[in-house]
């Protein structure tokens, strides 16, 4: 939905820049017509997830420890885009990495605006089935506990509030409310 912005924005400054995110400080007059600054943090990758289901109704959780929140947090496996790349080859990549897993049958089931009052950061998740296991290869900076489940656990898991993460509670009880072939 695009809709005309009452916002005018007056100028525009980067604060911070790294090679995940801006931190963007916007001079603005606001809906109501008022000088007013807007900061926001600009992501530079798109958060790409997968759950991944197998036919007798497992899937996969990737288990780390989120410094930012300075808790050990239990998420669908997921990363982030590369600038440019297809976001179905990032979900491929991601999966590999971080279980072992392919899959040959993948299907979009979800974007989403991530806390949009203070940054632009979109996600996408994707269910992957017809799978094949390999070796994980996760990145030398994640240390990752990997755990197979039933998808009604992964479920319970949310609802006990053991899976806190945005994108993989959002995937996940989609998945179960649309009950996408689990």
């Amino acid at each position: 939905m695009n809709k005309d912005s009452p916002w005018r924005t007056l100028s525009s400054k980067v604060v911070y820049d790294n090679n995940w995110l801006s931190l963007i400080e916007d001079q603005c007059l606001g809906p109501n017509d008022l000088p007013t600054k807007y900061t926001y943090l600009h992501c530079k990758k798109v958060a790409v997830g997968v759950i991944p289901i197998d036919p007798f109704g497992y899937t996969w959780l990737v288990g780390q420890y989120r410094y930012p929140l300075k808790t050990y947090e239990w998420e669908i496996p997921m990363g982030g885009s590369e600038v440019g790349e297809d976001l179905l080859d990032c979900a491929q990549r991601e999966l590999a990495e971080e279980t072992g897993l392919k899959a040959n049958q993948w299907e979009k089931i979800l974007e989403l605006a991530l806390s949009d009052c203070i940054t632009d950061e979109l996600a996408c998740v994707y269910l992957a089935k017809d799978l094949t296991m390999g070796i994980a290869t996760p990145e030398d900076t994640e240390k990752l506990t990997i755990k197979k489940v039933l998808f009604s656990e992964a479920v319970e898991m949310v609802m006990a509030g053991e899976i806190r993460d945005s994108v993989s509670v959002a995937a996940i009880l989609k998945i179960y409310a649309l009950k996408l072939d689990v």
